[in-house]
């Protein structure tokens, strides 16, 4: 925290609280938080319910109106419980990644690897499991669920998470050694604190990511089988299999409305809660509505005041710091590198059964991989280029802008949070009435799903620019195209390529639902790699499956090393701020 801005206490109403007496908080600001307590007990007994009901082989999806409330409910619950698995997850794994160099040589190539995988890949072997260990309730696909929205959600958490711990700054390390804090100490008031911003904005584009797949995670043929749990994607793709345009007008005002709720009753007070994290004075400062009425209500008080009294009266008497010994500290080092030689043998032993199950492919089943693989990467790379014409001048715009950031800012979080499947019919039925094909079709979708990435990248990086460097370019009298070529466009390089990244990761993901498309009572695909794992999946192929998904596997991880790792050390080396 800025020693100019000094950080508000738990229930201060303003300035002068201190000297005048806190503004009694209205009645009805206290029903408002019994009824939030109410609804929450209520949400958990219908999911309950739900839960442990008995599994049914195929479930009735309605249409109609009055059932929508309960299936959105059931999605919002779903993508909070993946988030709270992502979020565990992140902590453990990219801690252990950051803090050990020999488990960062395991770690890091496996997450790599992992990330690459689309949703699909994961779908077999979870349900297929999951459903055999919970036979007679829907426990196995809910779980299955879950975990499917988890793998849309995780990958950028974690990466984001492990940056932030690498990137803490050796003084305030050794400041917390100074103060004998404990590792646990240390990693609650400084590592996590360091990055509890940049992991709360990369959540919410988490979030998003596992959005994109709800209609997978909700509705999905397996051979044979067609599983479908009562849920919002599983709503709109009904409708869009039935061609019902009313149907796909109110699943898309339900989403809507689900996403403004997430904003405003979990973003907007975890950001303005995470601004005493940082000491940027330039970022708007973003306040919460709700969070300022919480807080003033008398059940929050009441519950903070015998929390506090709990604690007091039973906290244990401080004892000297006392110096770790060989023993326990040995035995801290290794624990990283035994959780990755574990991850090594795991991977080890899938890459022996993944070899057993592709044998049986042949020469026409390969050939047909590495042209769907050309052709998919081909839209990738046209899908990219185009965001990247309108996002950069946007973005740096924005970031440059802090008035225009406050008031753009909310609109932009909640359409890059909106499912770009859900909006793809409107798009699709566009491009074909205009006598466009779907492989033009395709290219649209993956732009709707990776221009995101790009924009919030640049954006941050065009506000990390300094203003004294802005204002000598001014005094130099330097031309618009100058300063963009001296000054924006390094300045934003690094940004500019982590967007680039995570783009492409998320456009190989977008493929599968991008060249393969239920539409109107038709089943509409063109060649490429995402059709060919959507194919497999739908028809129970799994040695095409798994062939499909190490193509991409290896392509995205491939790409990654020889061109973005080179790239990345350019940009460190050549375009990185001294200290």
């Amino acid at each position: 925290m800025h020693p100019s801005r000094p950080a508000p206490q738990p229930f201060e109403t303003g300035p002068g609280s201190s000297t005048n007496p806190p503004r009694r908080p209205a009645l009805w600001i206290d029903l408002m938080v019994v009824g939030l307590l109410i609804g929450l007990i209520q949400t958990l007994l219908i999911l309950a319910r739900e839960w442990s009901a008995p599994l049914r082989p195929v479930a009735d999806i309605h249409l109609e109106t009055r059932y929508l409330p309960l299936y959105t409910l059931f999605s919002f619950a779903r993508g909070m419980m993946a988030y709270v698995v992502s979020f565990c997850f992140t902590l453990v794994y990219g801690y252990a990644m950051a803090k050990s160099e020999r488990a960062e040589r395991v770690m890091l190539p496996v997450l790599d690897i992992l990330q690459s995988i689309p949703v699909l890949g994961f779908l077999p072997g979870l349900v297929l499991t999951l459903v055999r260990l919970f036979p007679r309730s829907n426990l196995g696909l809910e779980m299955a669920s879950v975990l499917m929205i988890f793998t849309g959600q995780v990958w950028n958490m974690v990466f984001s998470f492990y940056a932030s711990v690498k990137s803490v700054s050796p003084d305030l390390t050794a400041v917390a050694r100074i103060a004998k804090l404990t590792r646990w100490q240390t990693f609650l008031r400084l590592e996590l604190s360091c990055a509890t911003p940049g992991l709360l904005w990369n959540s919410m584009l988490s979030m998003a990511g596992g959005w994109f797949f709800l209609t997978v995670s909700e509705s999905f043929v397996l051979g044979e089988h067609d599983y479908r749990l009562p849920g919002l994607g599983s709503y709109m793709a009904v409708a869009i299999e039935r061609g019902d345009g009313s149907a796909q007008a109110l699943g898309l005002i339900a989403m809507a409305l689900m996403i403004i709720a997430l904003d405003q009753l979990v973003w907007r007070p975890l950001v303005s809660w995470s601004q005493k994290f940082t000491t940027e004075e330039s970022h708007p400062n973003t306040d919460s509505w709700l969070w300022n009425h919480v807080r003033r209500a008398r059940l929050t008080r009441g519950f903070a005041l015998a929390t506090a009294a709990f604690a007091k009266r039973f906290k244990r008497p401080s004892r000297p710091a006392r110096a770790a010994t060989p023993s326990r500290s040995a035995g801290w080092r290794w624990a990283p590198t035994v959780v990755a030689g574990a991850i090594g043998l795991a991977a080890m032993a899938g890459a022996f059964a993944y070899f057993q199950m592709i044998q049986g492919l042949t020469t026409s089943d390969w050939s047909a991989l590495m042209s769907g693989t050309g052709l998919t990467f081909a839209r990738i790379l046209a899908a990219v280029a185009i965001a990247t014409l309108w996002t950069v001048p946007v973005g740096v715009a924005i970031g440059q802008r802090p008035s225009l950031a406050t008031k753009l800012q909310p609109w932009i979080q909640m359409a890059a949070s909106f499912p770009a499947p859900m909006i793809f019919p409107v798009a699709l039925g566009l491009v074909l009435g205009a006598g466009g094909t779907l492989s033009g079709a395709a290219v649209v979708m993956l732009l709707l799903s990776t221009q995101w990435y790009l924009l919030f990248n640049i954006i941050a990086g065009a506000r990390a620019i300094p203003r004294e460097l802005v204002e000598a370019s001014r005094i130099a009298r330097l031309s618009r195209w100058q300063r963009w070529r001296r000054l924006v466009m390094p300045a934003i390089f690094p940004q500019l390529l982590t967007g680039w990244i995570t783009a492409m990761g998320g456009a190989w993901n977008a493929s599968i639902v991008a060249e393969y498309v239920k539409f109107k009572g038709q089943t509409l695909s063109t060649h490429g790699l995402g059709a060919l794992i959507s194919q497999s999946t739908e028809r129970g192929q799994f040695a095409q499956l798994a062939a499909a998904v190490g193509f991409m596997a290896a392509v995205v991880v491939g790409f990654n090393r020889l061109v973005w790792r080179p790239l990345s050390h350019w940009a460190q080396t050549r375009f990185a701020a001294s200290a």
